[in-house]
């Protein structure tokens, strides 16, 4: 299978709303994950801030990549609560401003600003790999997308796994102490979704 090379504006709103799809078909998911270690609110904050990026991207397509990724980085700030909103936030905008103002990317040059994205989220969380955070899923998927969007996929995924044995050392899960351990992180699954859609638009 031929991967996509030009990775446009276009290929950004594509991947921004395959990820509102999933974050919505998934959202009871990551409640019920949320239910077991944190608020219990993280799916319905996610599919609120998704579909709201999605509105904005509809109404005012910017017209290149890291603008729609700027753009999308602001809007779930601005409309998801919680610890959630800042960091997919903070993500999504460092991403966007490391592309530049390029009309069109390569997935090489997306994996070093994905890179720098998740490097802002560590600096603002103050987290790193193994605290049990959306890090156990967003540093090896960066890492997978040096290769592949097939393995930035599947790194994604196995780093959400992995963050079942692990007690938090972050967050609102870290109040619970062992209590912790045997659960998914919620944002490492979310991170995994939103990693599955670019691999899910790359291979369309």
């Amino acid at each position: 299978m031929t991967e996509v090379t030009d990775l446009d504006a276009d290929f950004f709103r594509n991947w921004l709303t395959t990820a509102a799809a999933a974050v919505d078909r998934e959202a009871d998911r990551l409640t019920e994950l949320d239910s077991a270690i944190g608020d219990a609110d993280h799916g319905t904050n996610m599919k609120r801030g998704f579909a709201a990026v999605t509105d904005v991207l509809e109404k005012e397509p910017p017209g290149t990549p890291g603008a729609v990724l700027v753009a999308a980085g602001r809007q779930l700030i601005s409309t998801v609560g919680g610890a959630s909103g800042p960091l997919y936030g903070t993500l999504l905008r460092r991403t966007g401003k490391s592309l530049g103002e390029a009309p069109a990317v390569t997935r090489q040059e997306l994996a070093a600003a994905l890179t720098a994205g998740v490097a802002a989220v560590a600096q603002l969380g103050g987290a790193q790999v193994g605290d049990k955070t959306m890090l156990d899923a967003l540093v090896p998927a960066a890492e997978g997308l040096g290769s592949s969007f097939a393995a930035a996929r599947e790194a994604a995924e196995r780093g959400a796994l992995a963050t079942v044995p692990l007690q938090a050392r972050k967050g609102r899960a870290s109040y619970l102490g062992e209590r912790s351990i045997g659960h998914q992180d919620p944002g490492a699954t979310s991170s995994a979704l939103l990693i599955a859609a670019l691999a899910e638009v790359a291979a369309a």
